[in-house]
């Protein structure tokens, strides 16, 4: 009786030892991901890192048990649907959009089955006609927006709060942009409020920046703002160059235009919402539904100044405003 038991046991633990063994040599599922951006990799570099790693926090490893294809447009804006088609043909799991509303139209365009996460969209992804609502979407789109719009008011109303003596400020736009349009709205409604006279310049694509220059030096304002988008990051070089050598305060939607030389920048915490990416890809490869994800929006956002570019065009930087920067250049 004991040898049969014995026996019984050791062709229990042979048995189990083949099966995972077994298990062992069946190929891991590795999921695809699709990554859309309308940028070059070296500038999105930063953005893509985040989410891988908060991906691999998630147990989620690129070559292990996730694939990431990525796509760049290098901002040429004609590219958004072809990128898109491509990531469709490949068959991805999901697509990652890092971009605005119009690659994002584009995605959705293309697909109506694949799940996409949207994060970069600045305008409101329900007005714009991208999702059915912010607490249940519909449709294959969830993901995060950046309300680039509603804060035009507040970049107005820092530059206000950091140079007091402003009265008049040059708000540049893309017309072919929506979400510039609106961006404009809340802009001119916060002036009215603060006793700041605006007026708009538009930039076009192929008409290069030097039209502008010509006109906003015959207007010499006090201060400019600079909304995002693809065509400002095309000329944000010259945009931060003619506000230096006017020595114009400037306010940006992105941090890069500081970085490059611009006053200050005021924006959602880019990185913490990148970051939350993960999470959007986690629950939709865990069997969620993009419909039933709720679109979150930002939970921290980040001043920036550069006191650099501060003291080169000669105004000081009122002291409230400095101590709730974020980050400050020196």
């Amino acid at each position: 009786m004991k040898k049969a038991a014995l026996l019984s046991i050791l062709i229990a633990v042979m048995l189990f030892a083949v099966a995972a063994i077994a298990e062992a040599q069946q190929p891991k599922k590795i999921h695809r991901i699709g990554y859309l951006s309308p940028l070059d990799p070296a500038r999105e570099s930063t953005r893509s890192e985040a989410i891988r790693l908060a991906l691999r926090e998630l147990g989620y490893i690129e070559g292990q048990n996730i694939a990431i294809e990525y796509r760049y447009a290098d901002r040429k804006l004609n590219r958004a649907v072809d990128l898109a088609a491509e990531l469709v043909r490949l068959k991805v799991d999901i697509i990652v959009v890092a971009g605005g509303s119009r690659w994002m139209r584009a995605t959705k365009n293309t697909t109506k089955t694949i799940p996409i996460i949207m994060v970069g969209v600045g305008a409101d992804p329900v007005e714009g006609g991208l999702v059915e609502s912010l607490a249940r979407p519909g449709g294959n789109i969830t993901g995060l927006t950046f309300l680039n719009r509603e804060l035009g008011g507040k970049r107005l109303e820092l530059l206000k709060e950091a140079v007091p003596k402003i009265a008049s400020v040059a708000v540049l736009y893309d017309p072919a942009l929506r979400n510039h349009m609106l961006q404009i709205k809340e802009v001119e409604s916060a002036a009215r409020s603060l006793g700041l006279t605006v007026r708009s310049w538009d930039i076009r694509a192929g008409q290069g920046f030097q039209r502008v220059v010509a006109a906003l030096s015959k207007e010499r304002p006090d201060g400019l703002y600079v909304p995002g988008g693809p065509l400002m990051a095309a000329y944000r070089k010259q945009i931060v160059g003619f506000a230096l050598k006017n020595r114009l305060p400037s306010v940006f939607q992105n941090k890069e235009g500081v970085d490059a030389g611009g006053l200050m920048s005021y924006a959602a915490d880019e990185a913490e919402s990148y970051e939350r990416v993960a999470y959007y890809v986690d629950r939709i490869l865990k069997g969620a539904a993009p419909a039933d994800l709720p679109i979150e929006q930002p939970a921290k956002f980040e001043l920036v100044i550069n006191l650099n570019t501060a003291k080169q065009i000669g105004v000081t930087i009122a002291p409230n405003v400095l101590a709730r920067a974020d980050r400050v250049i020196r």
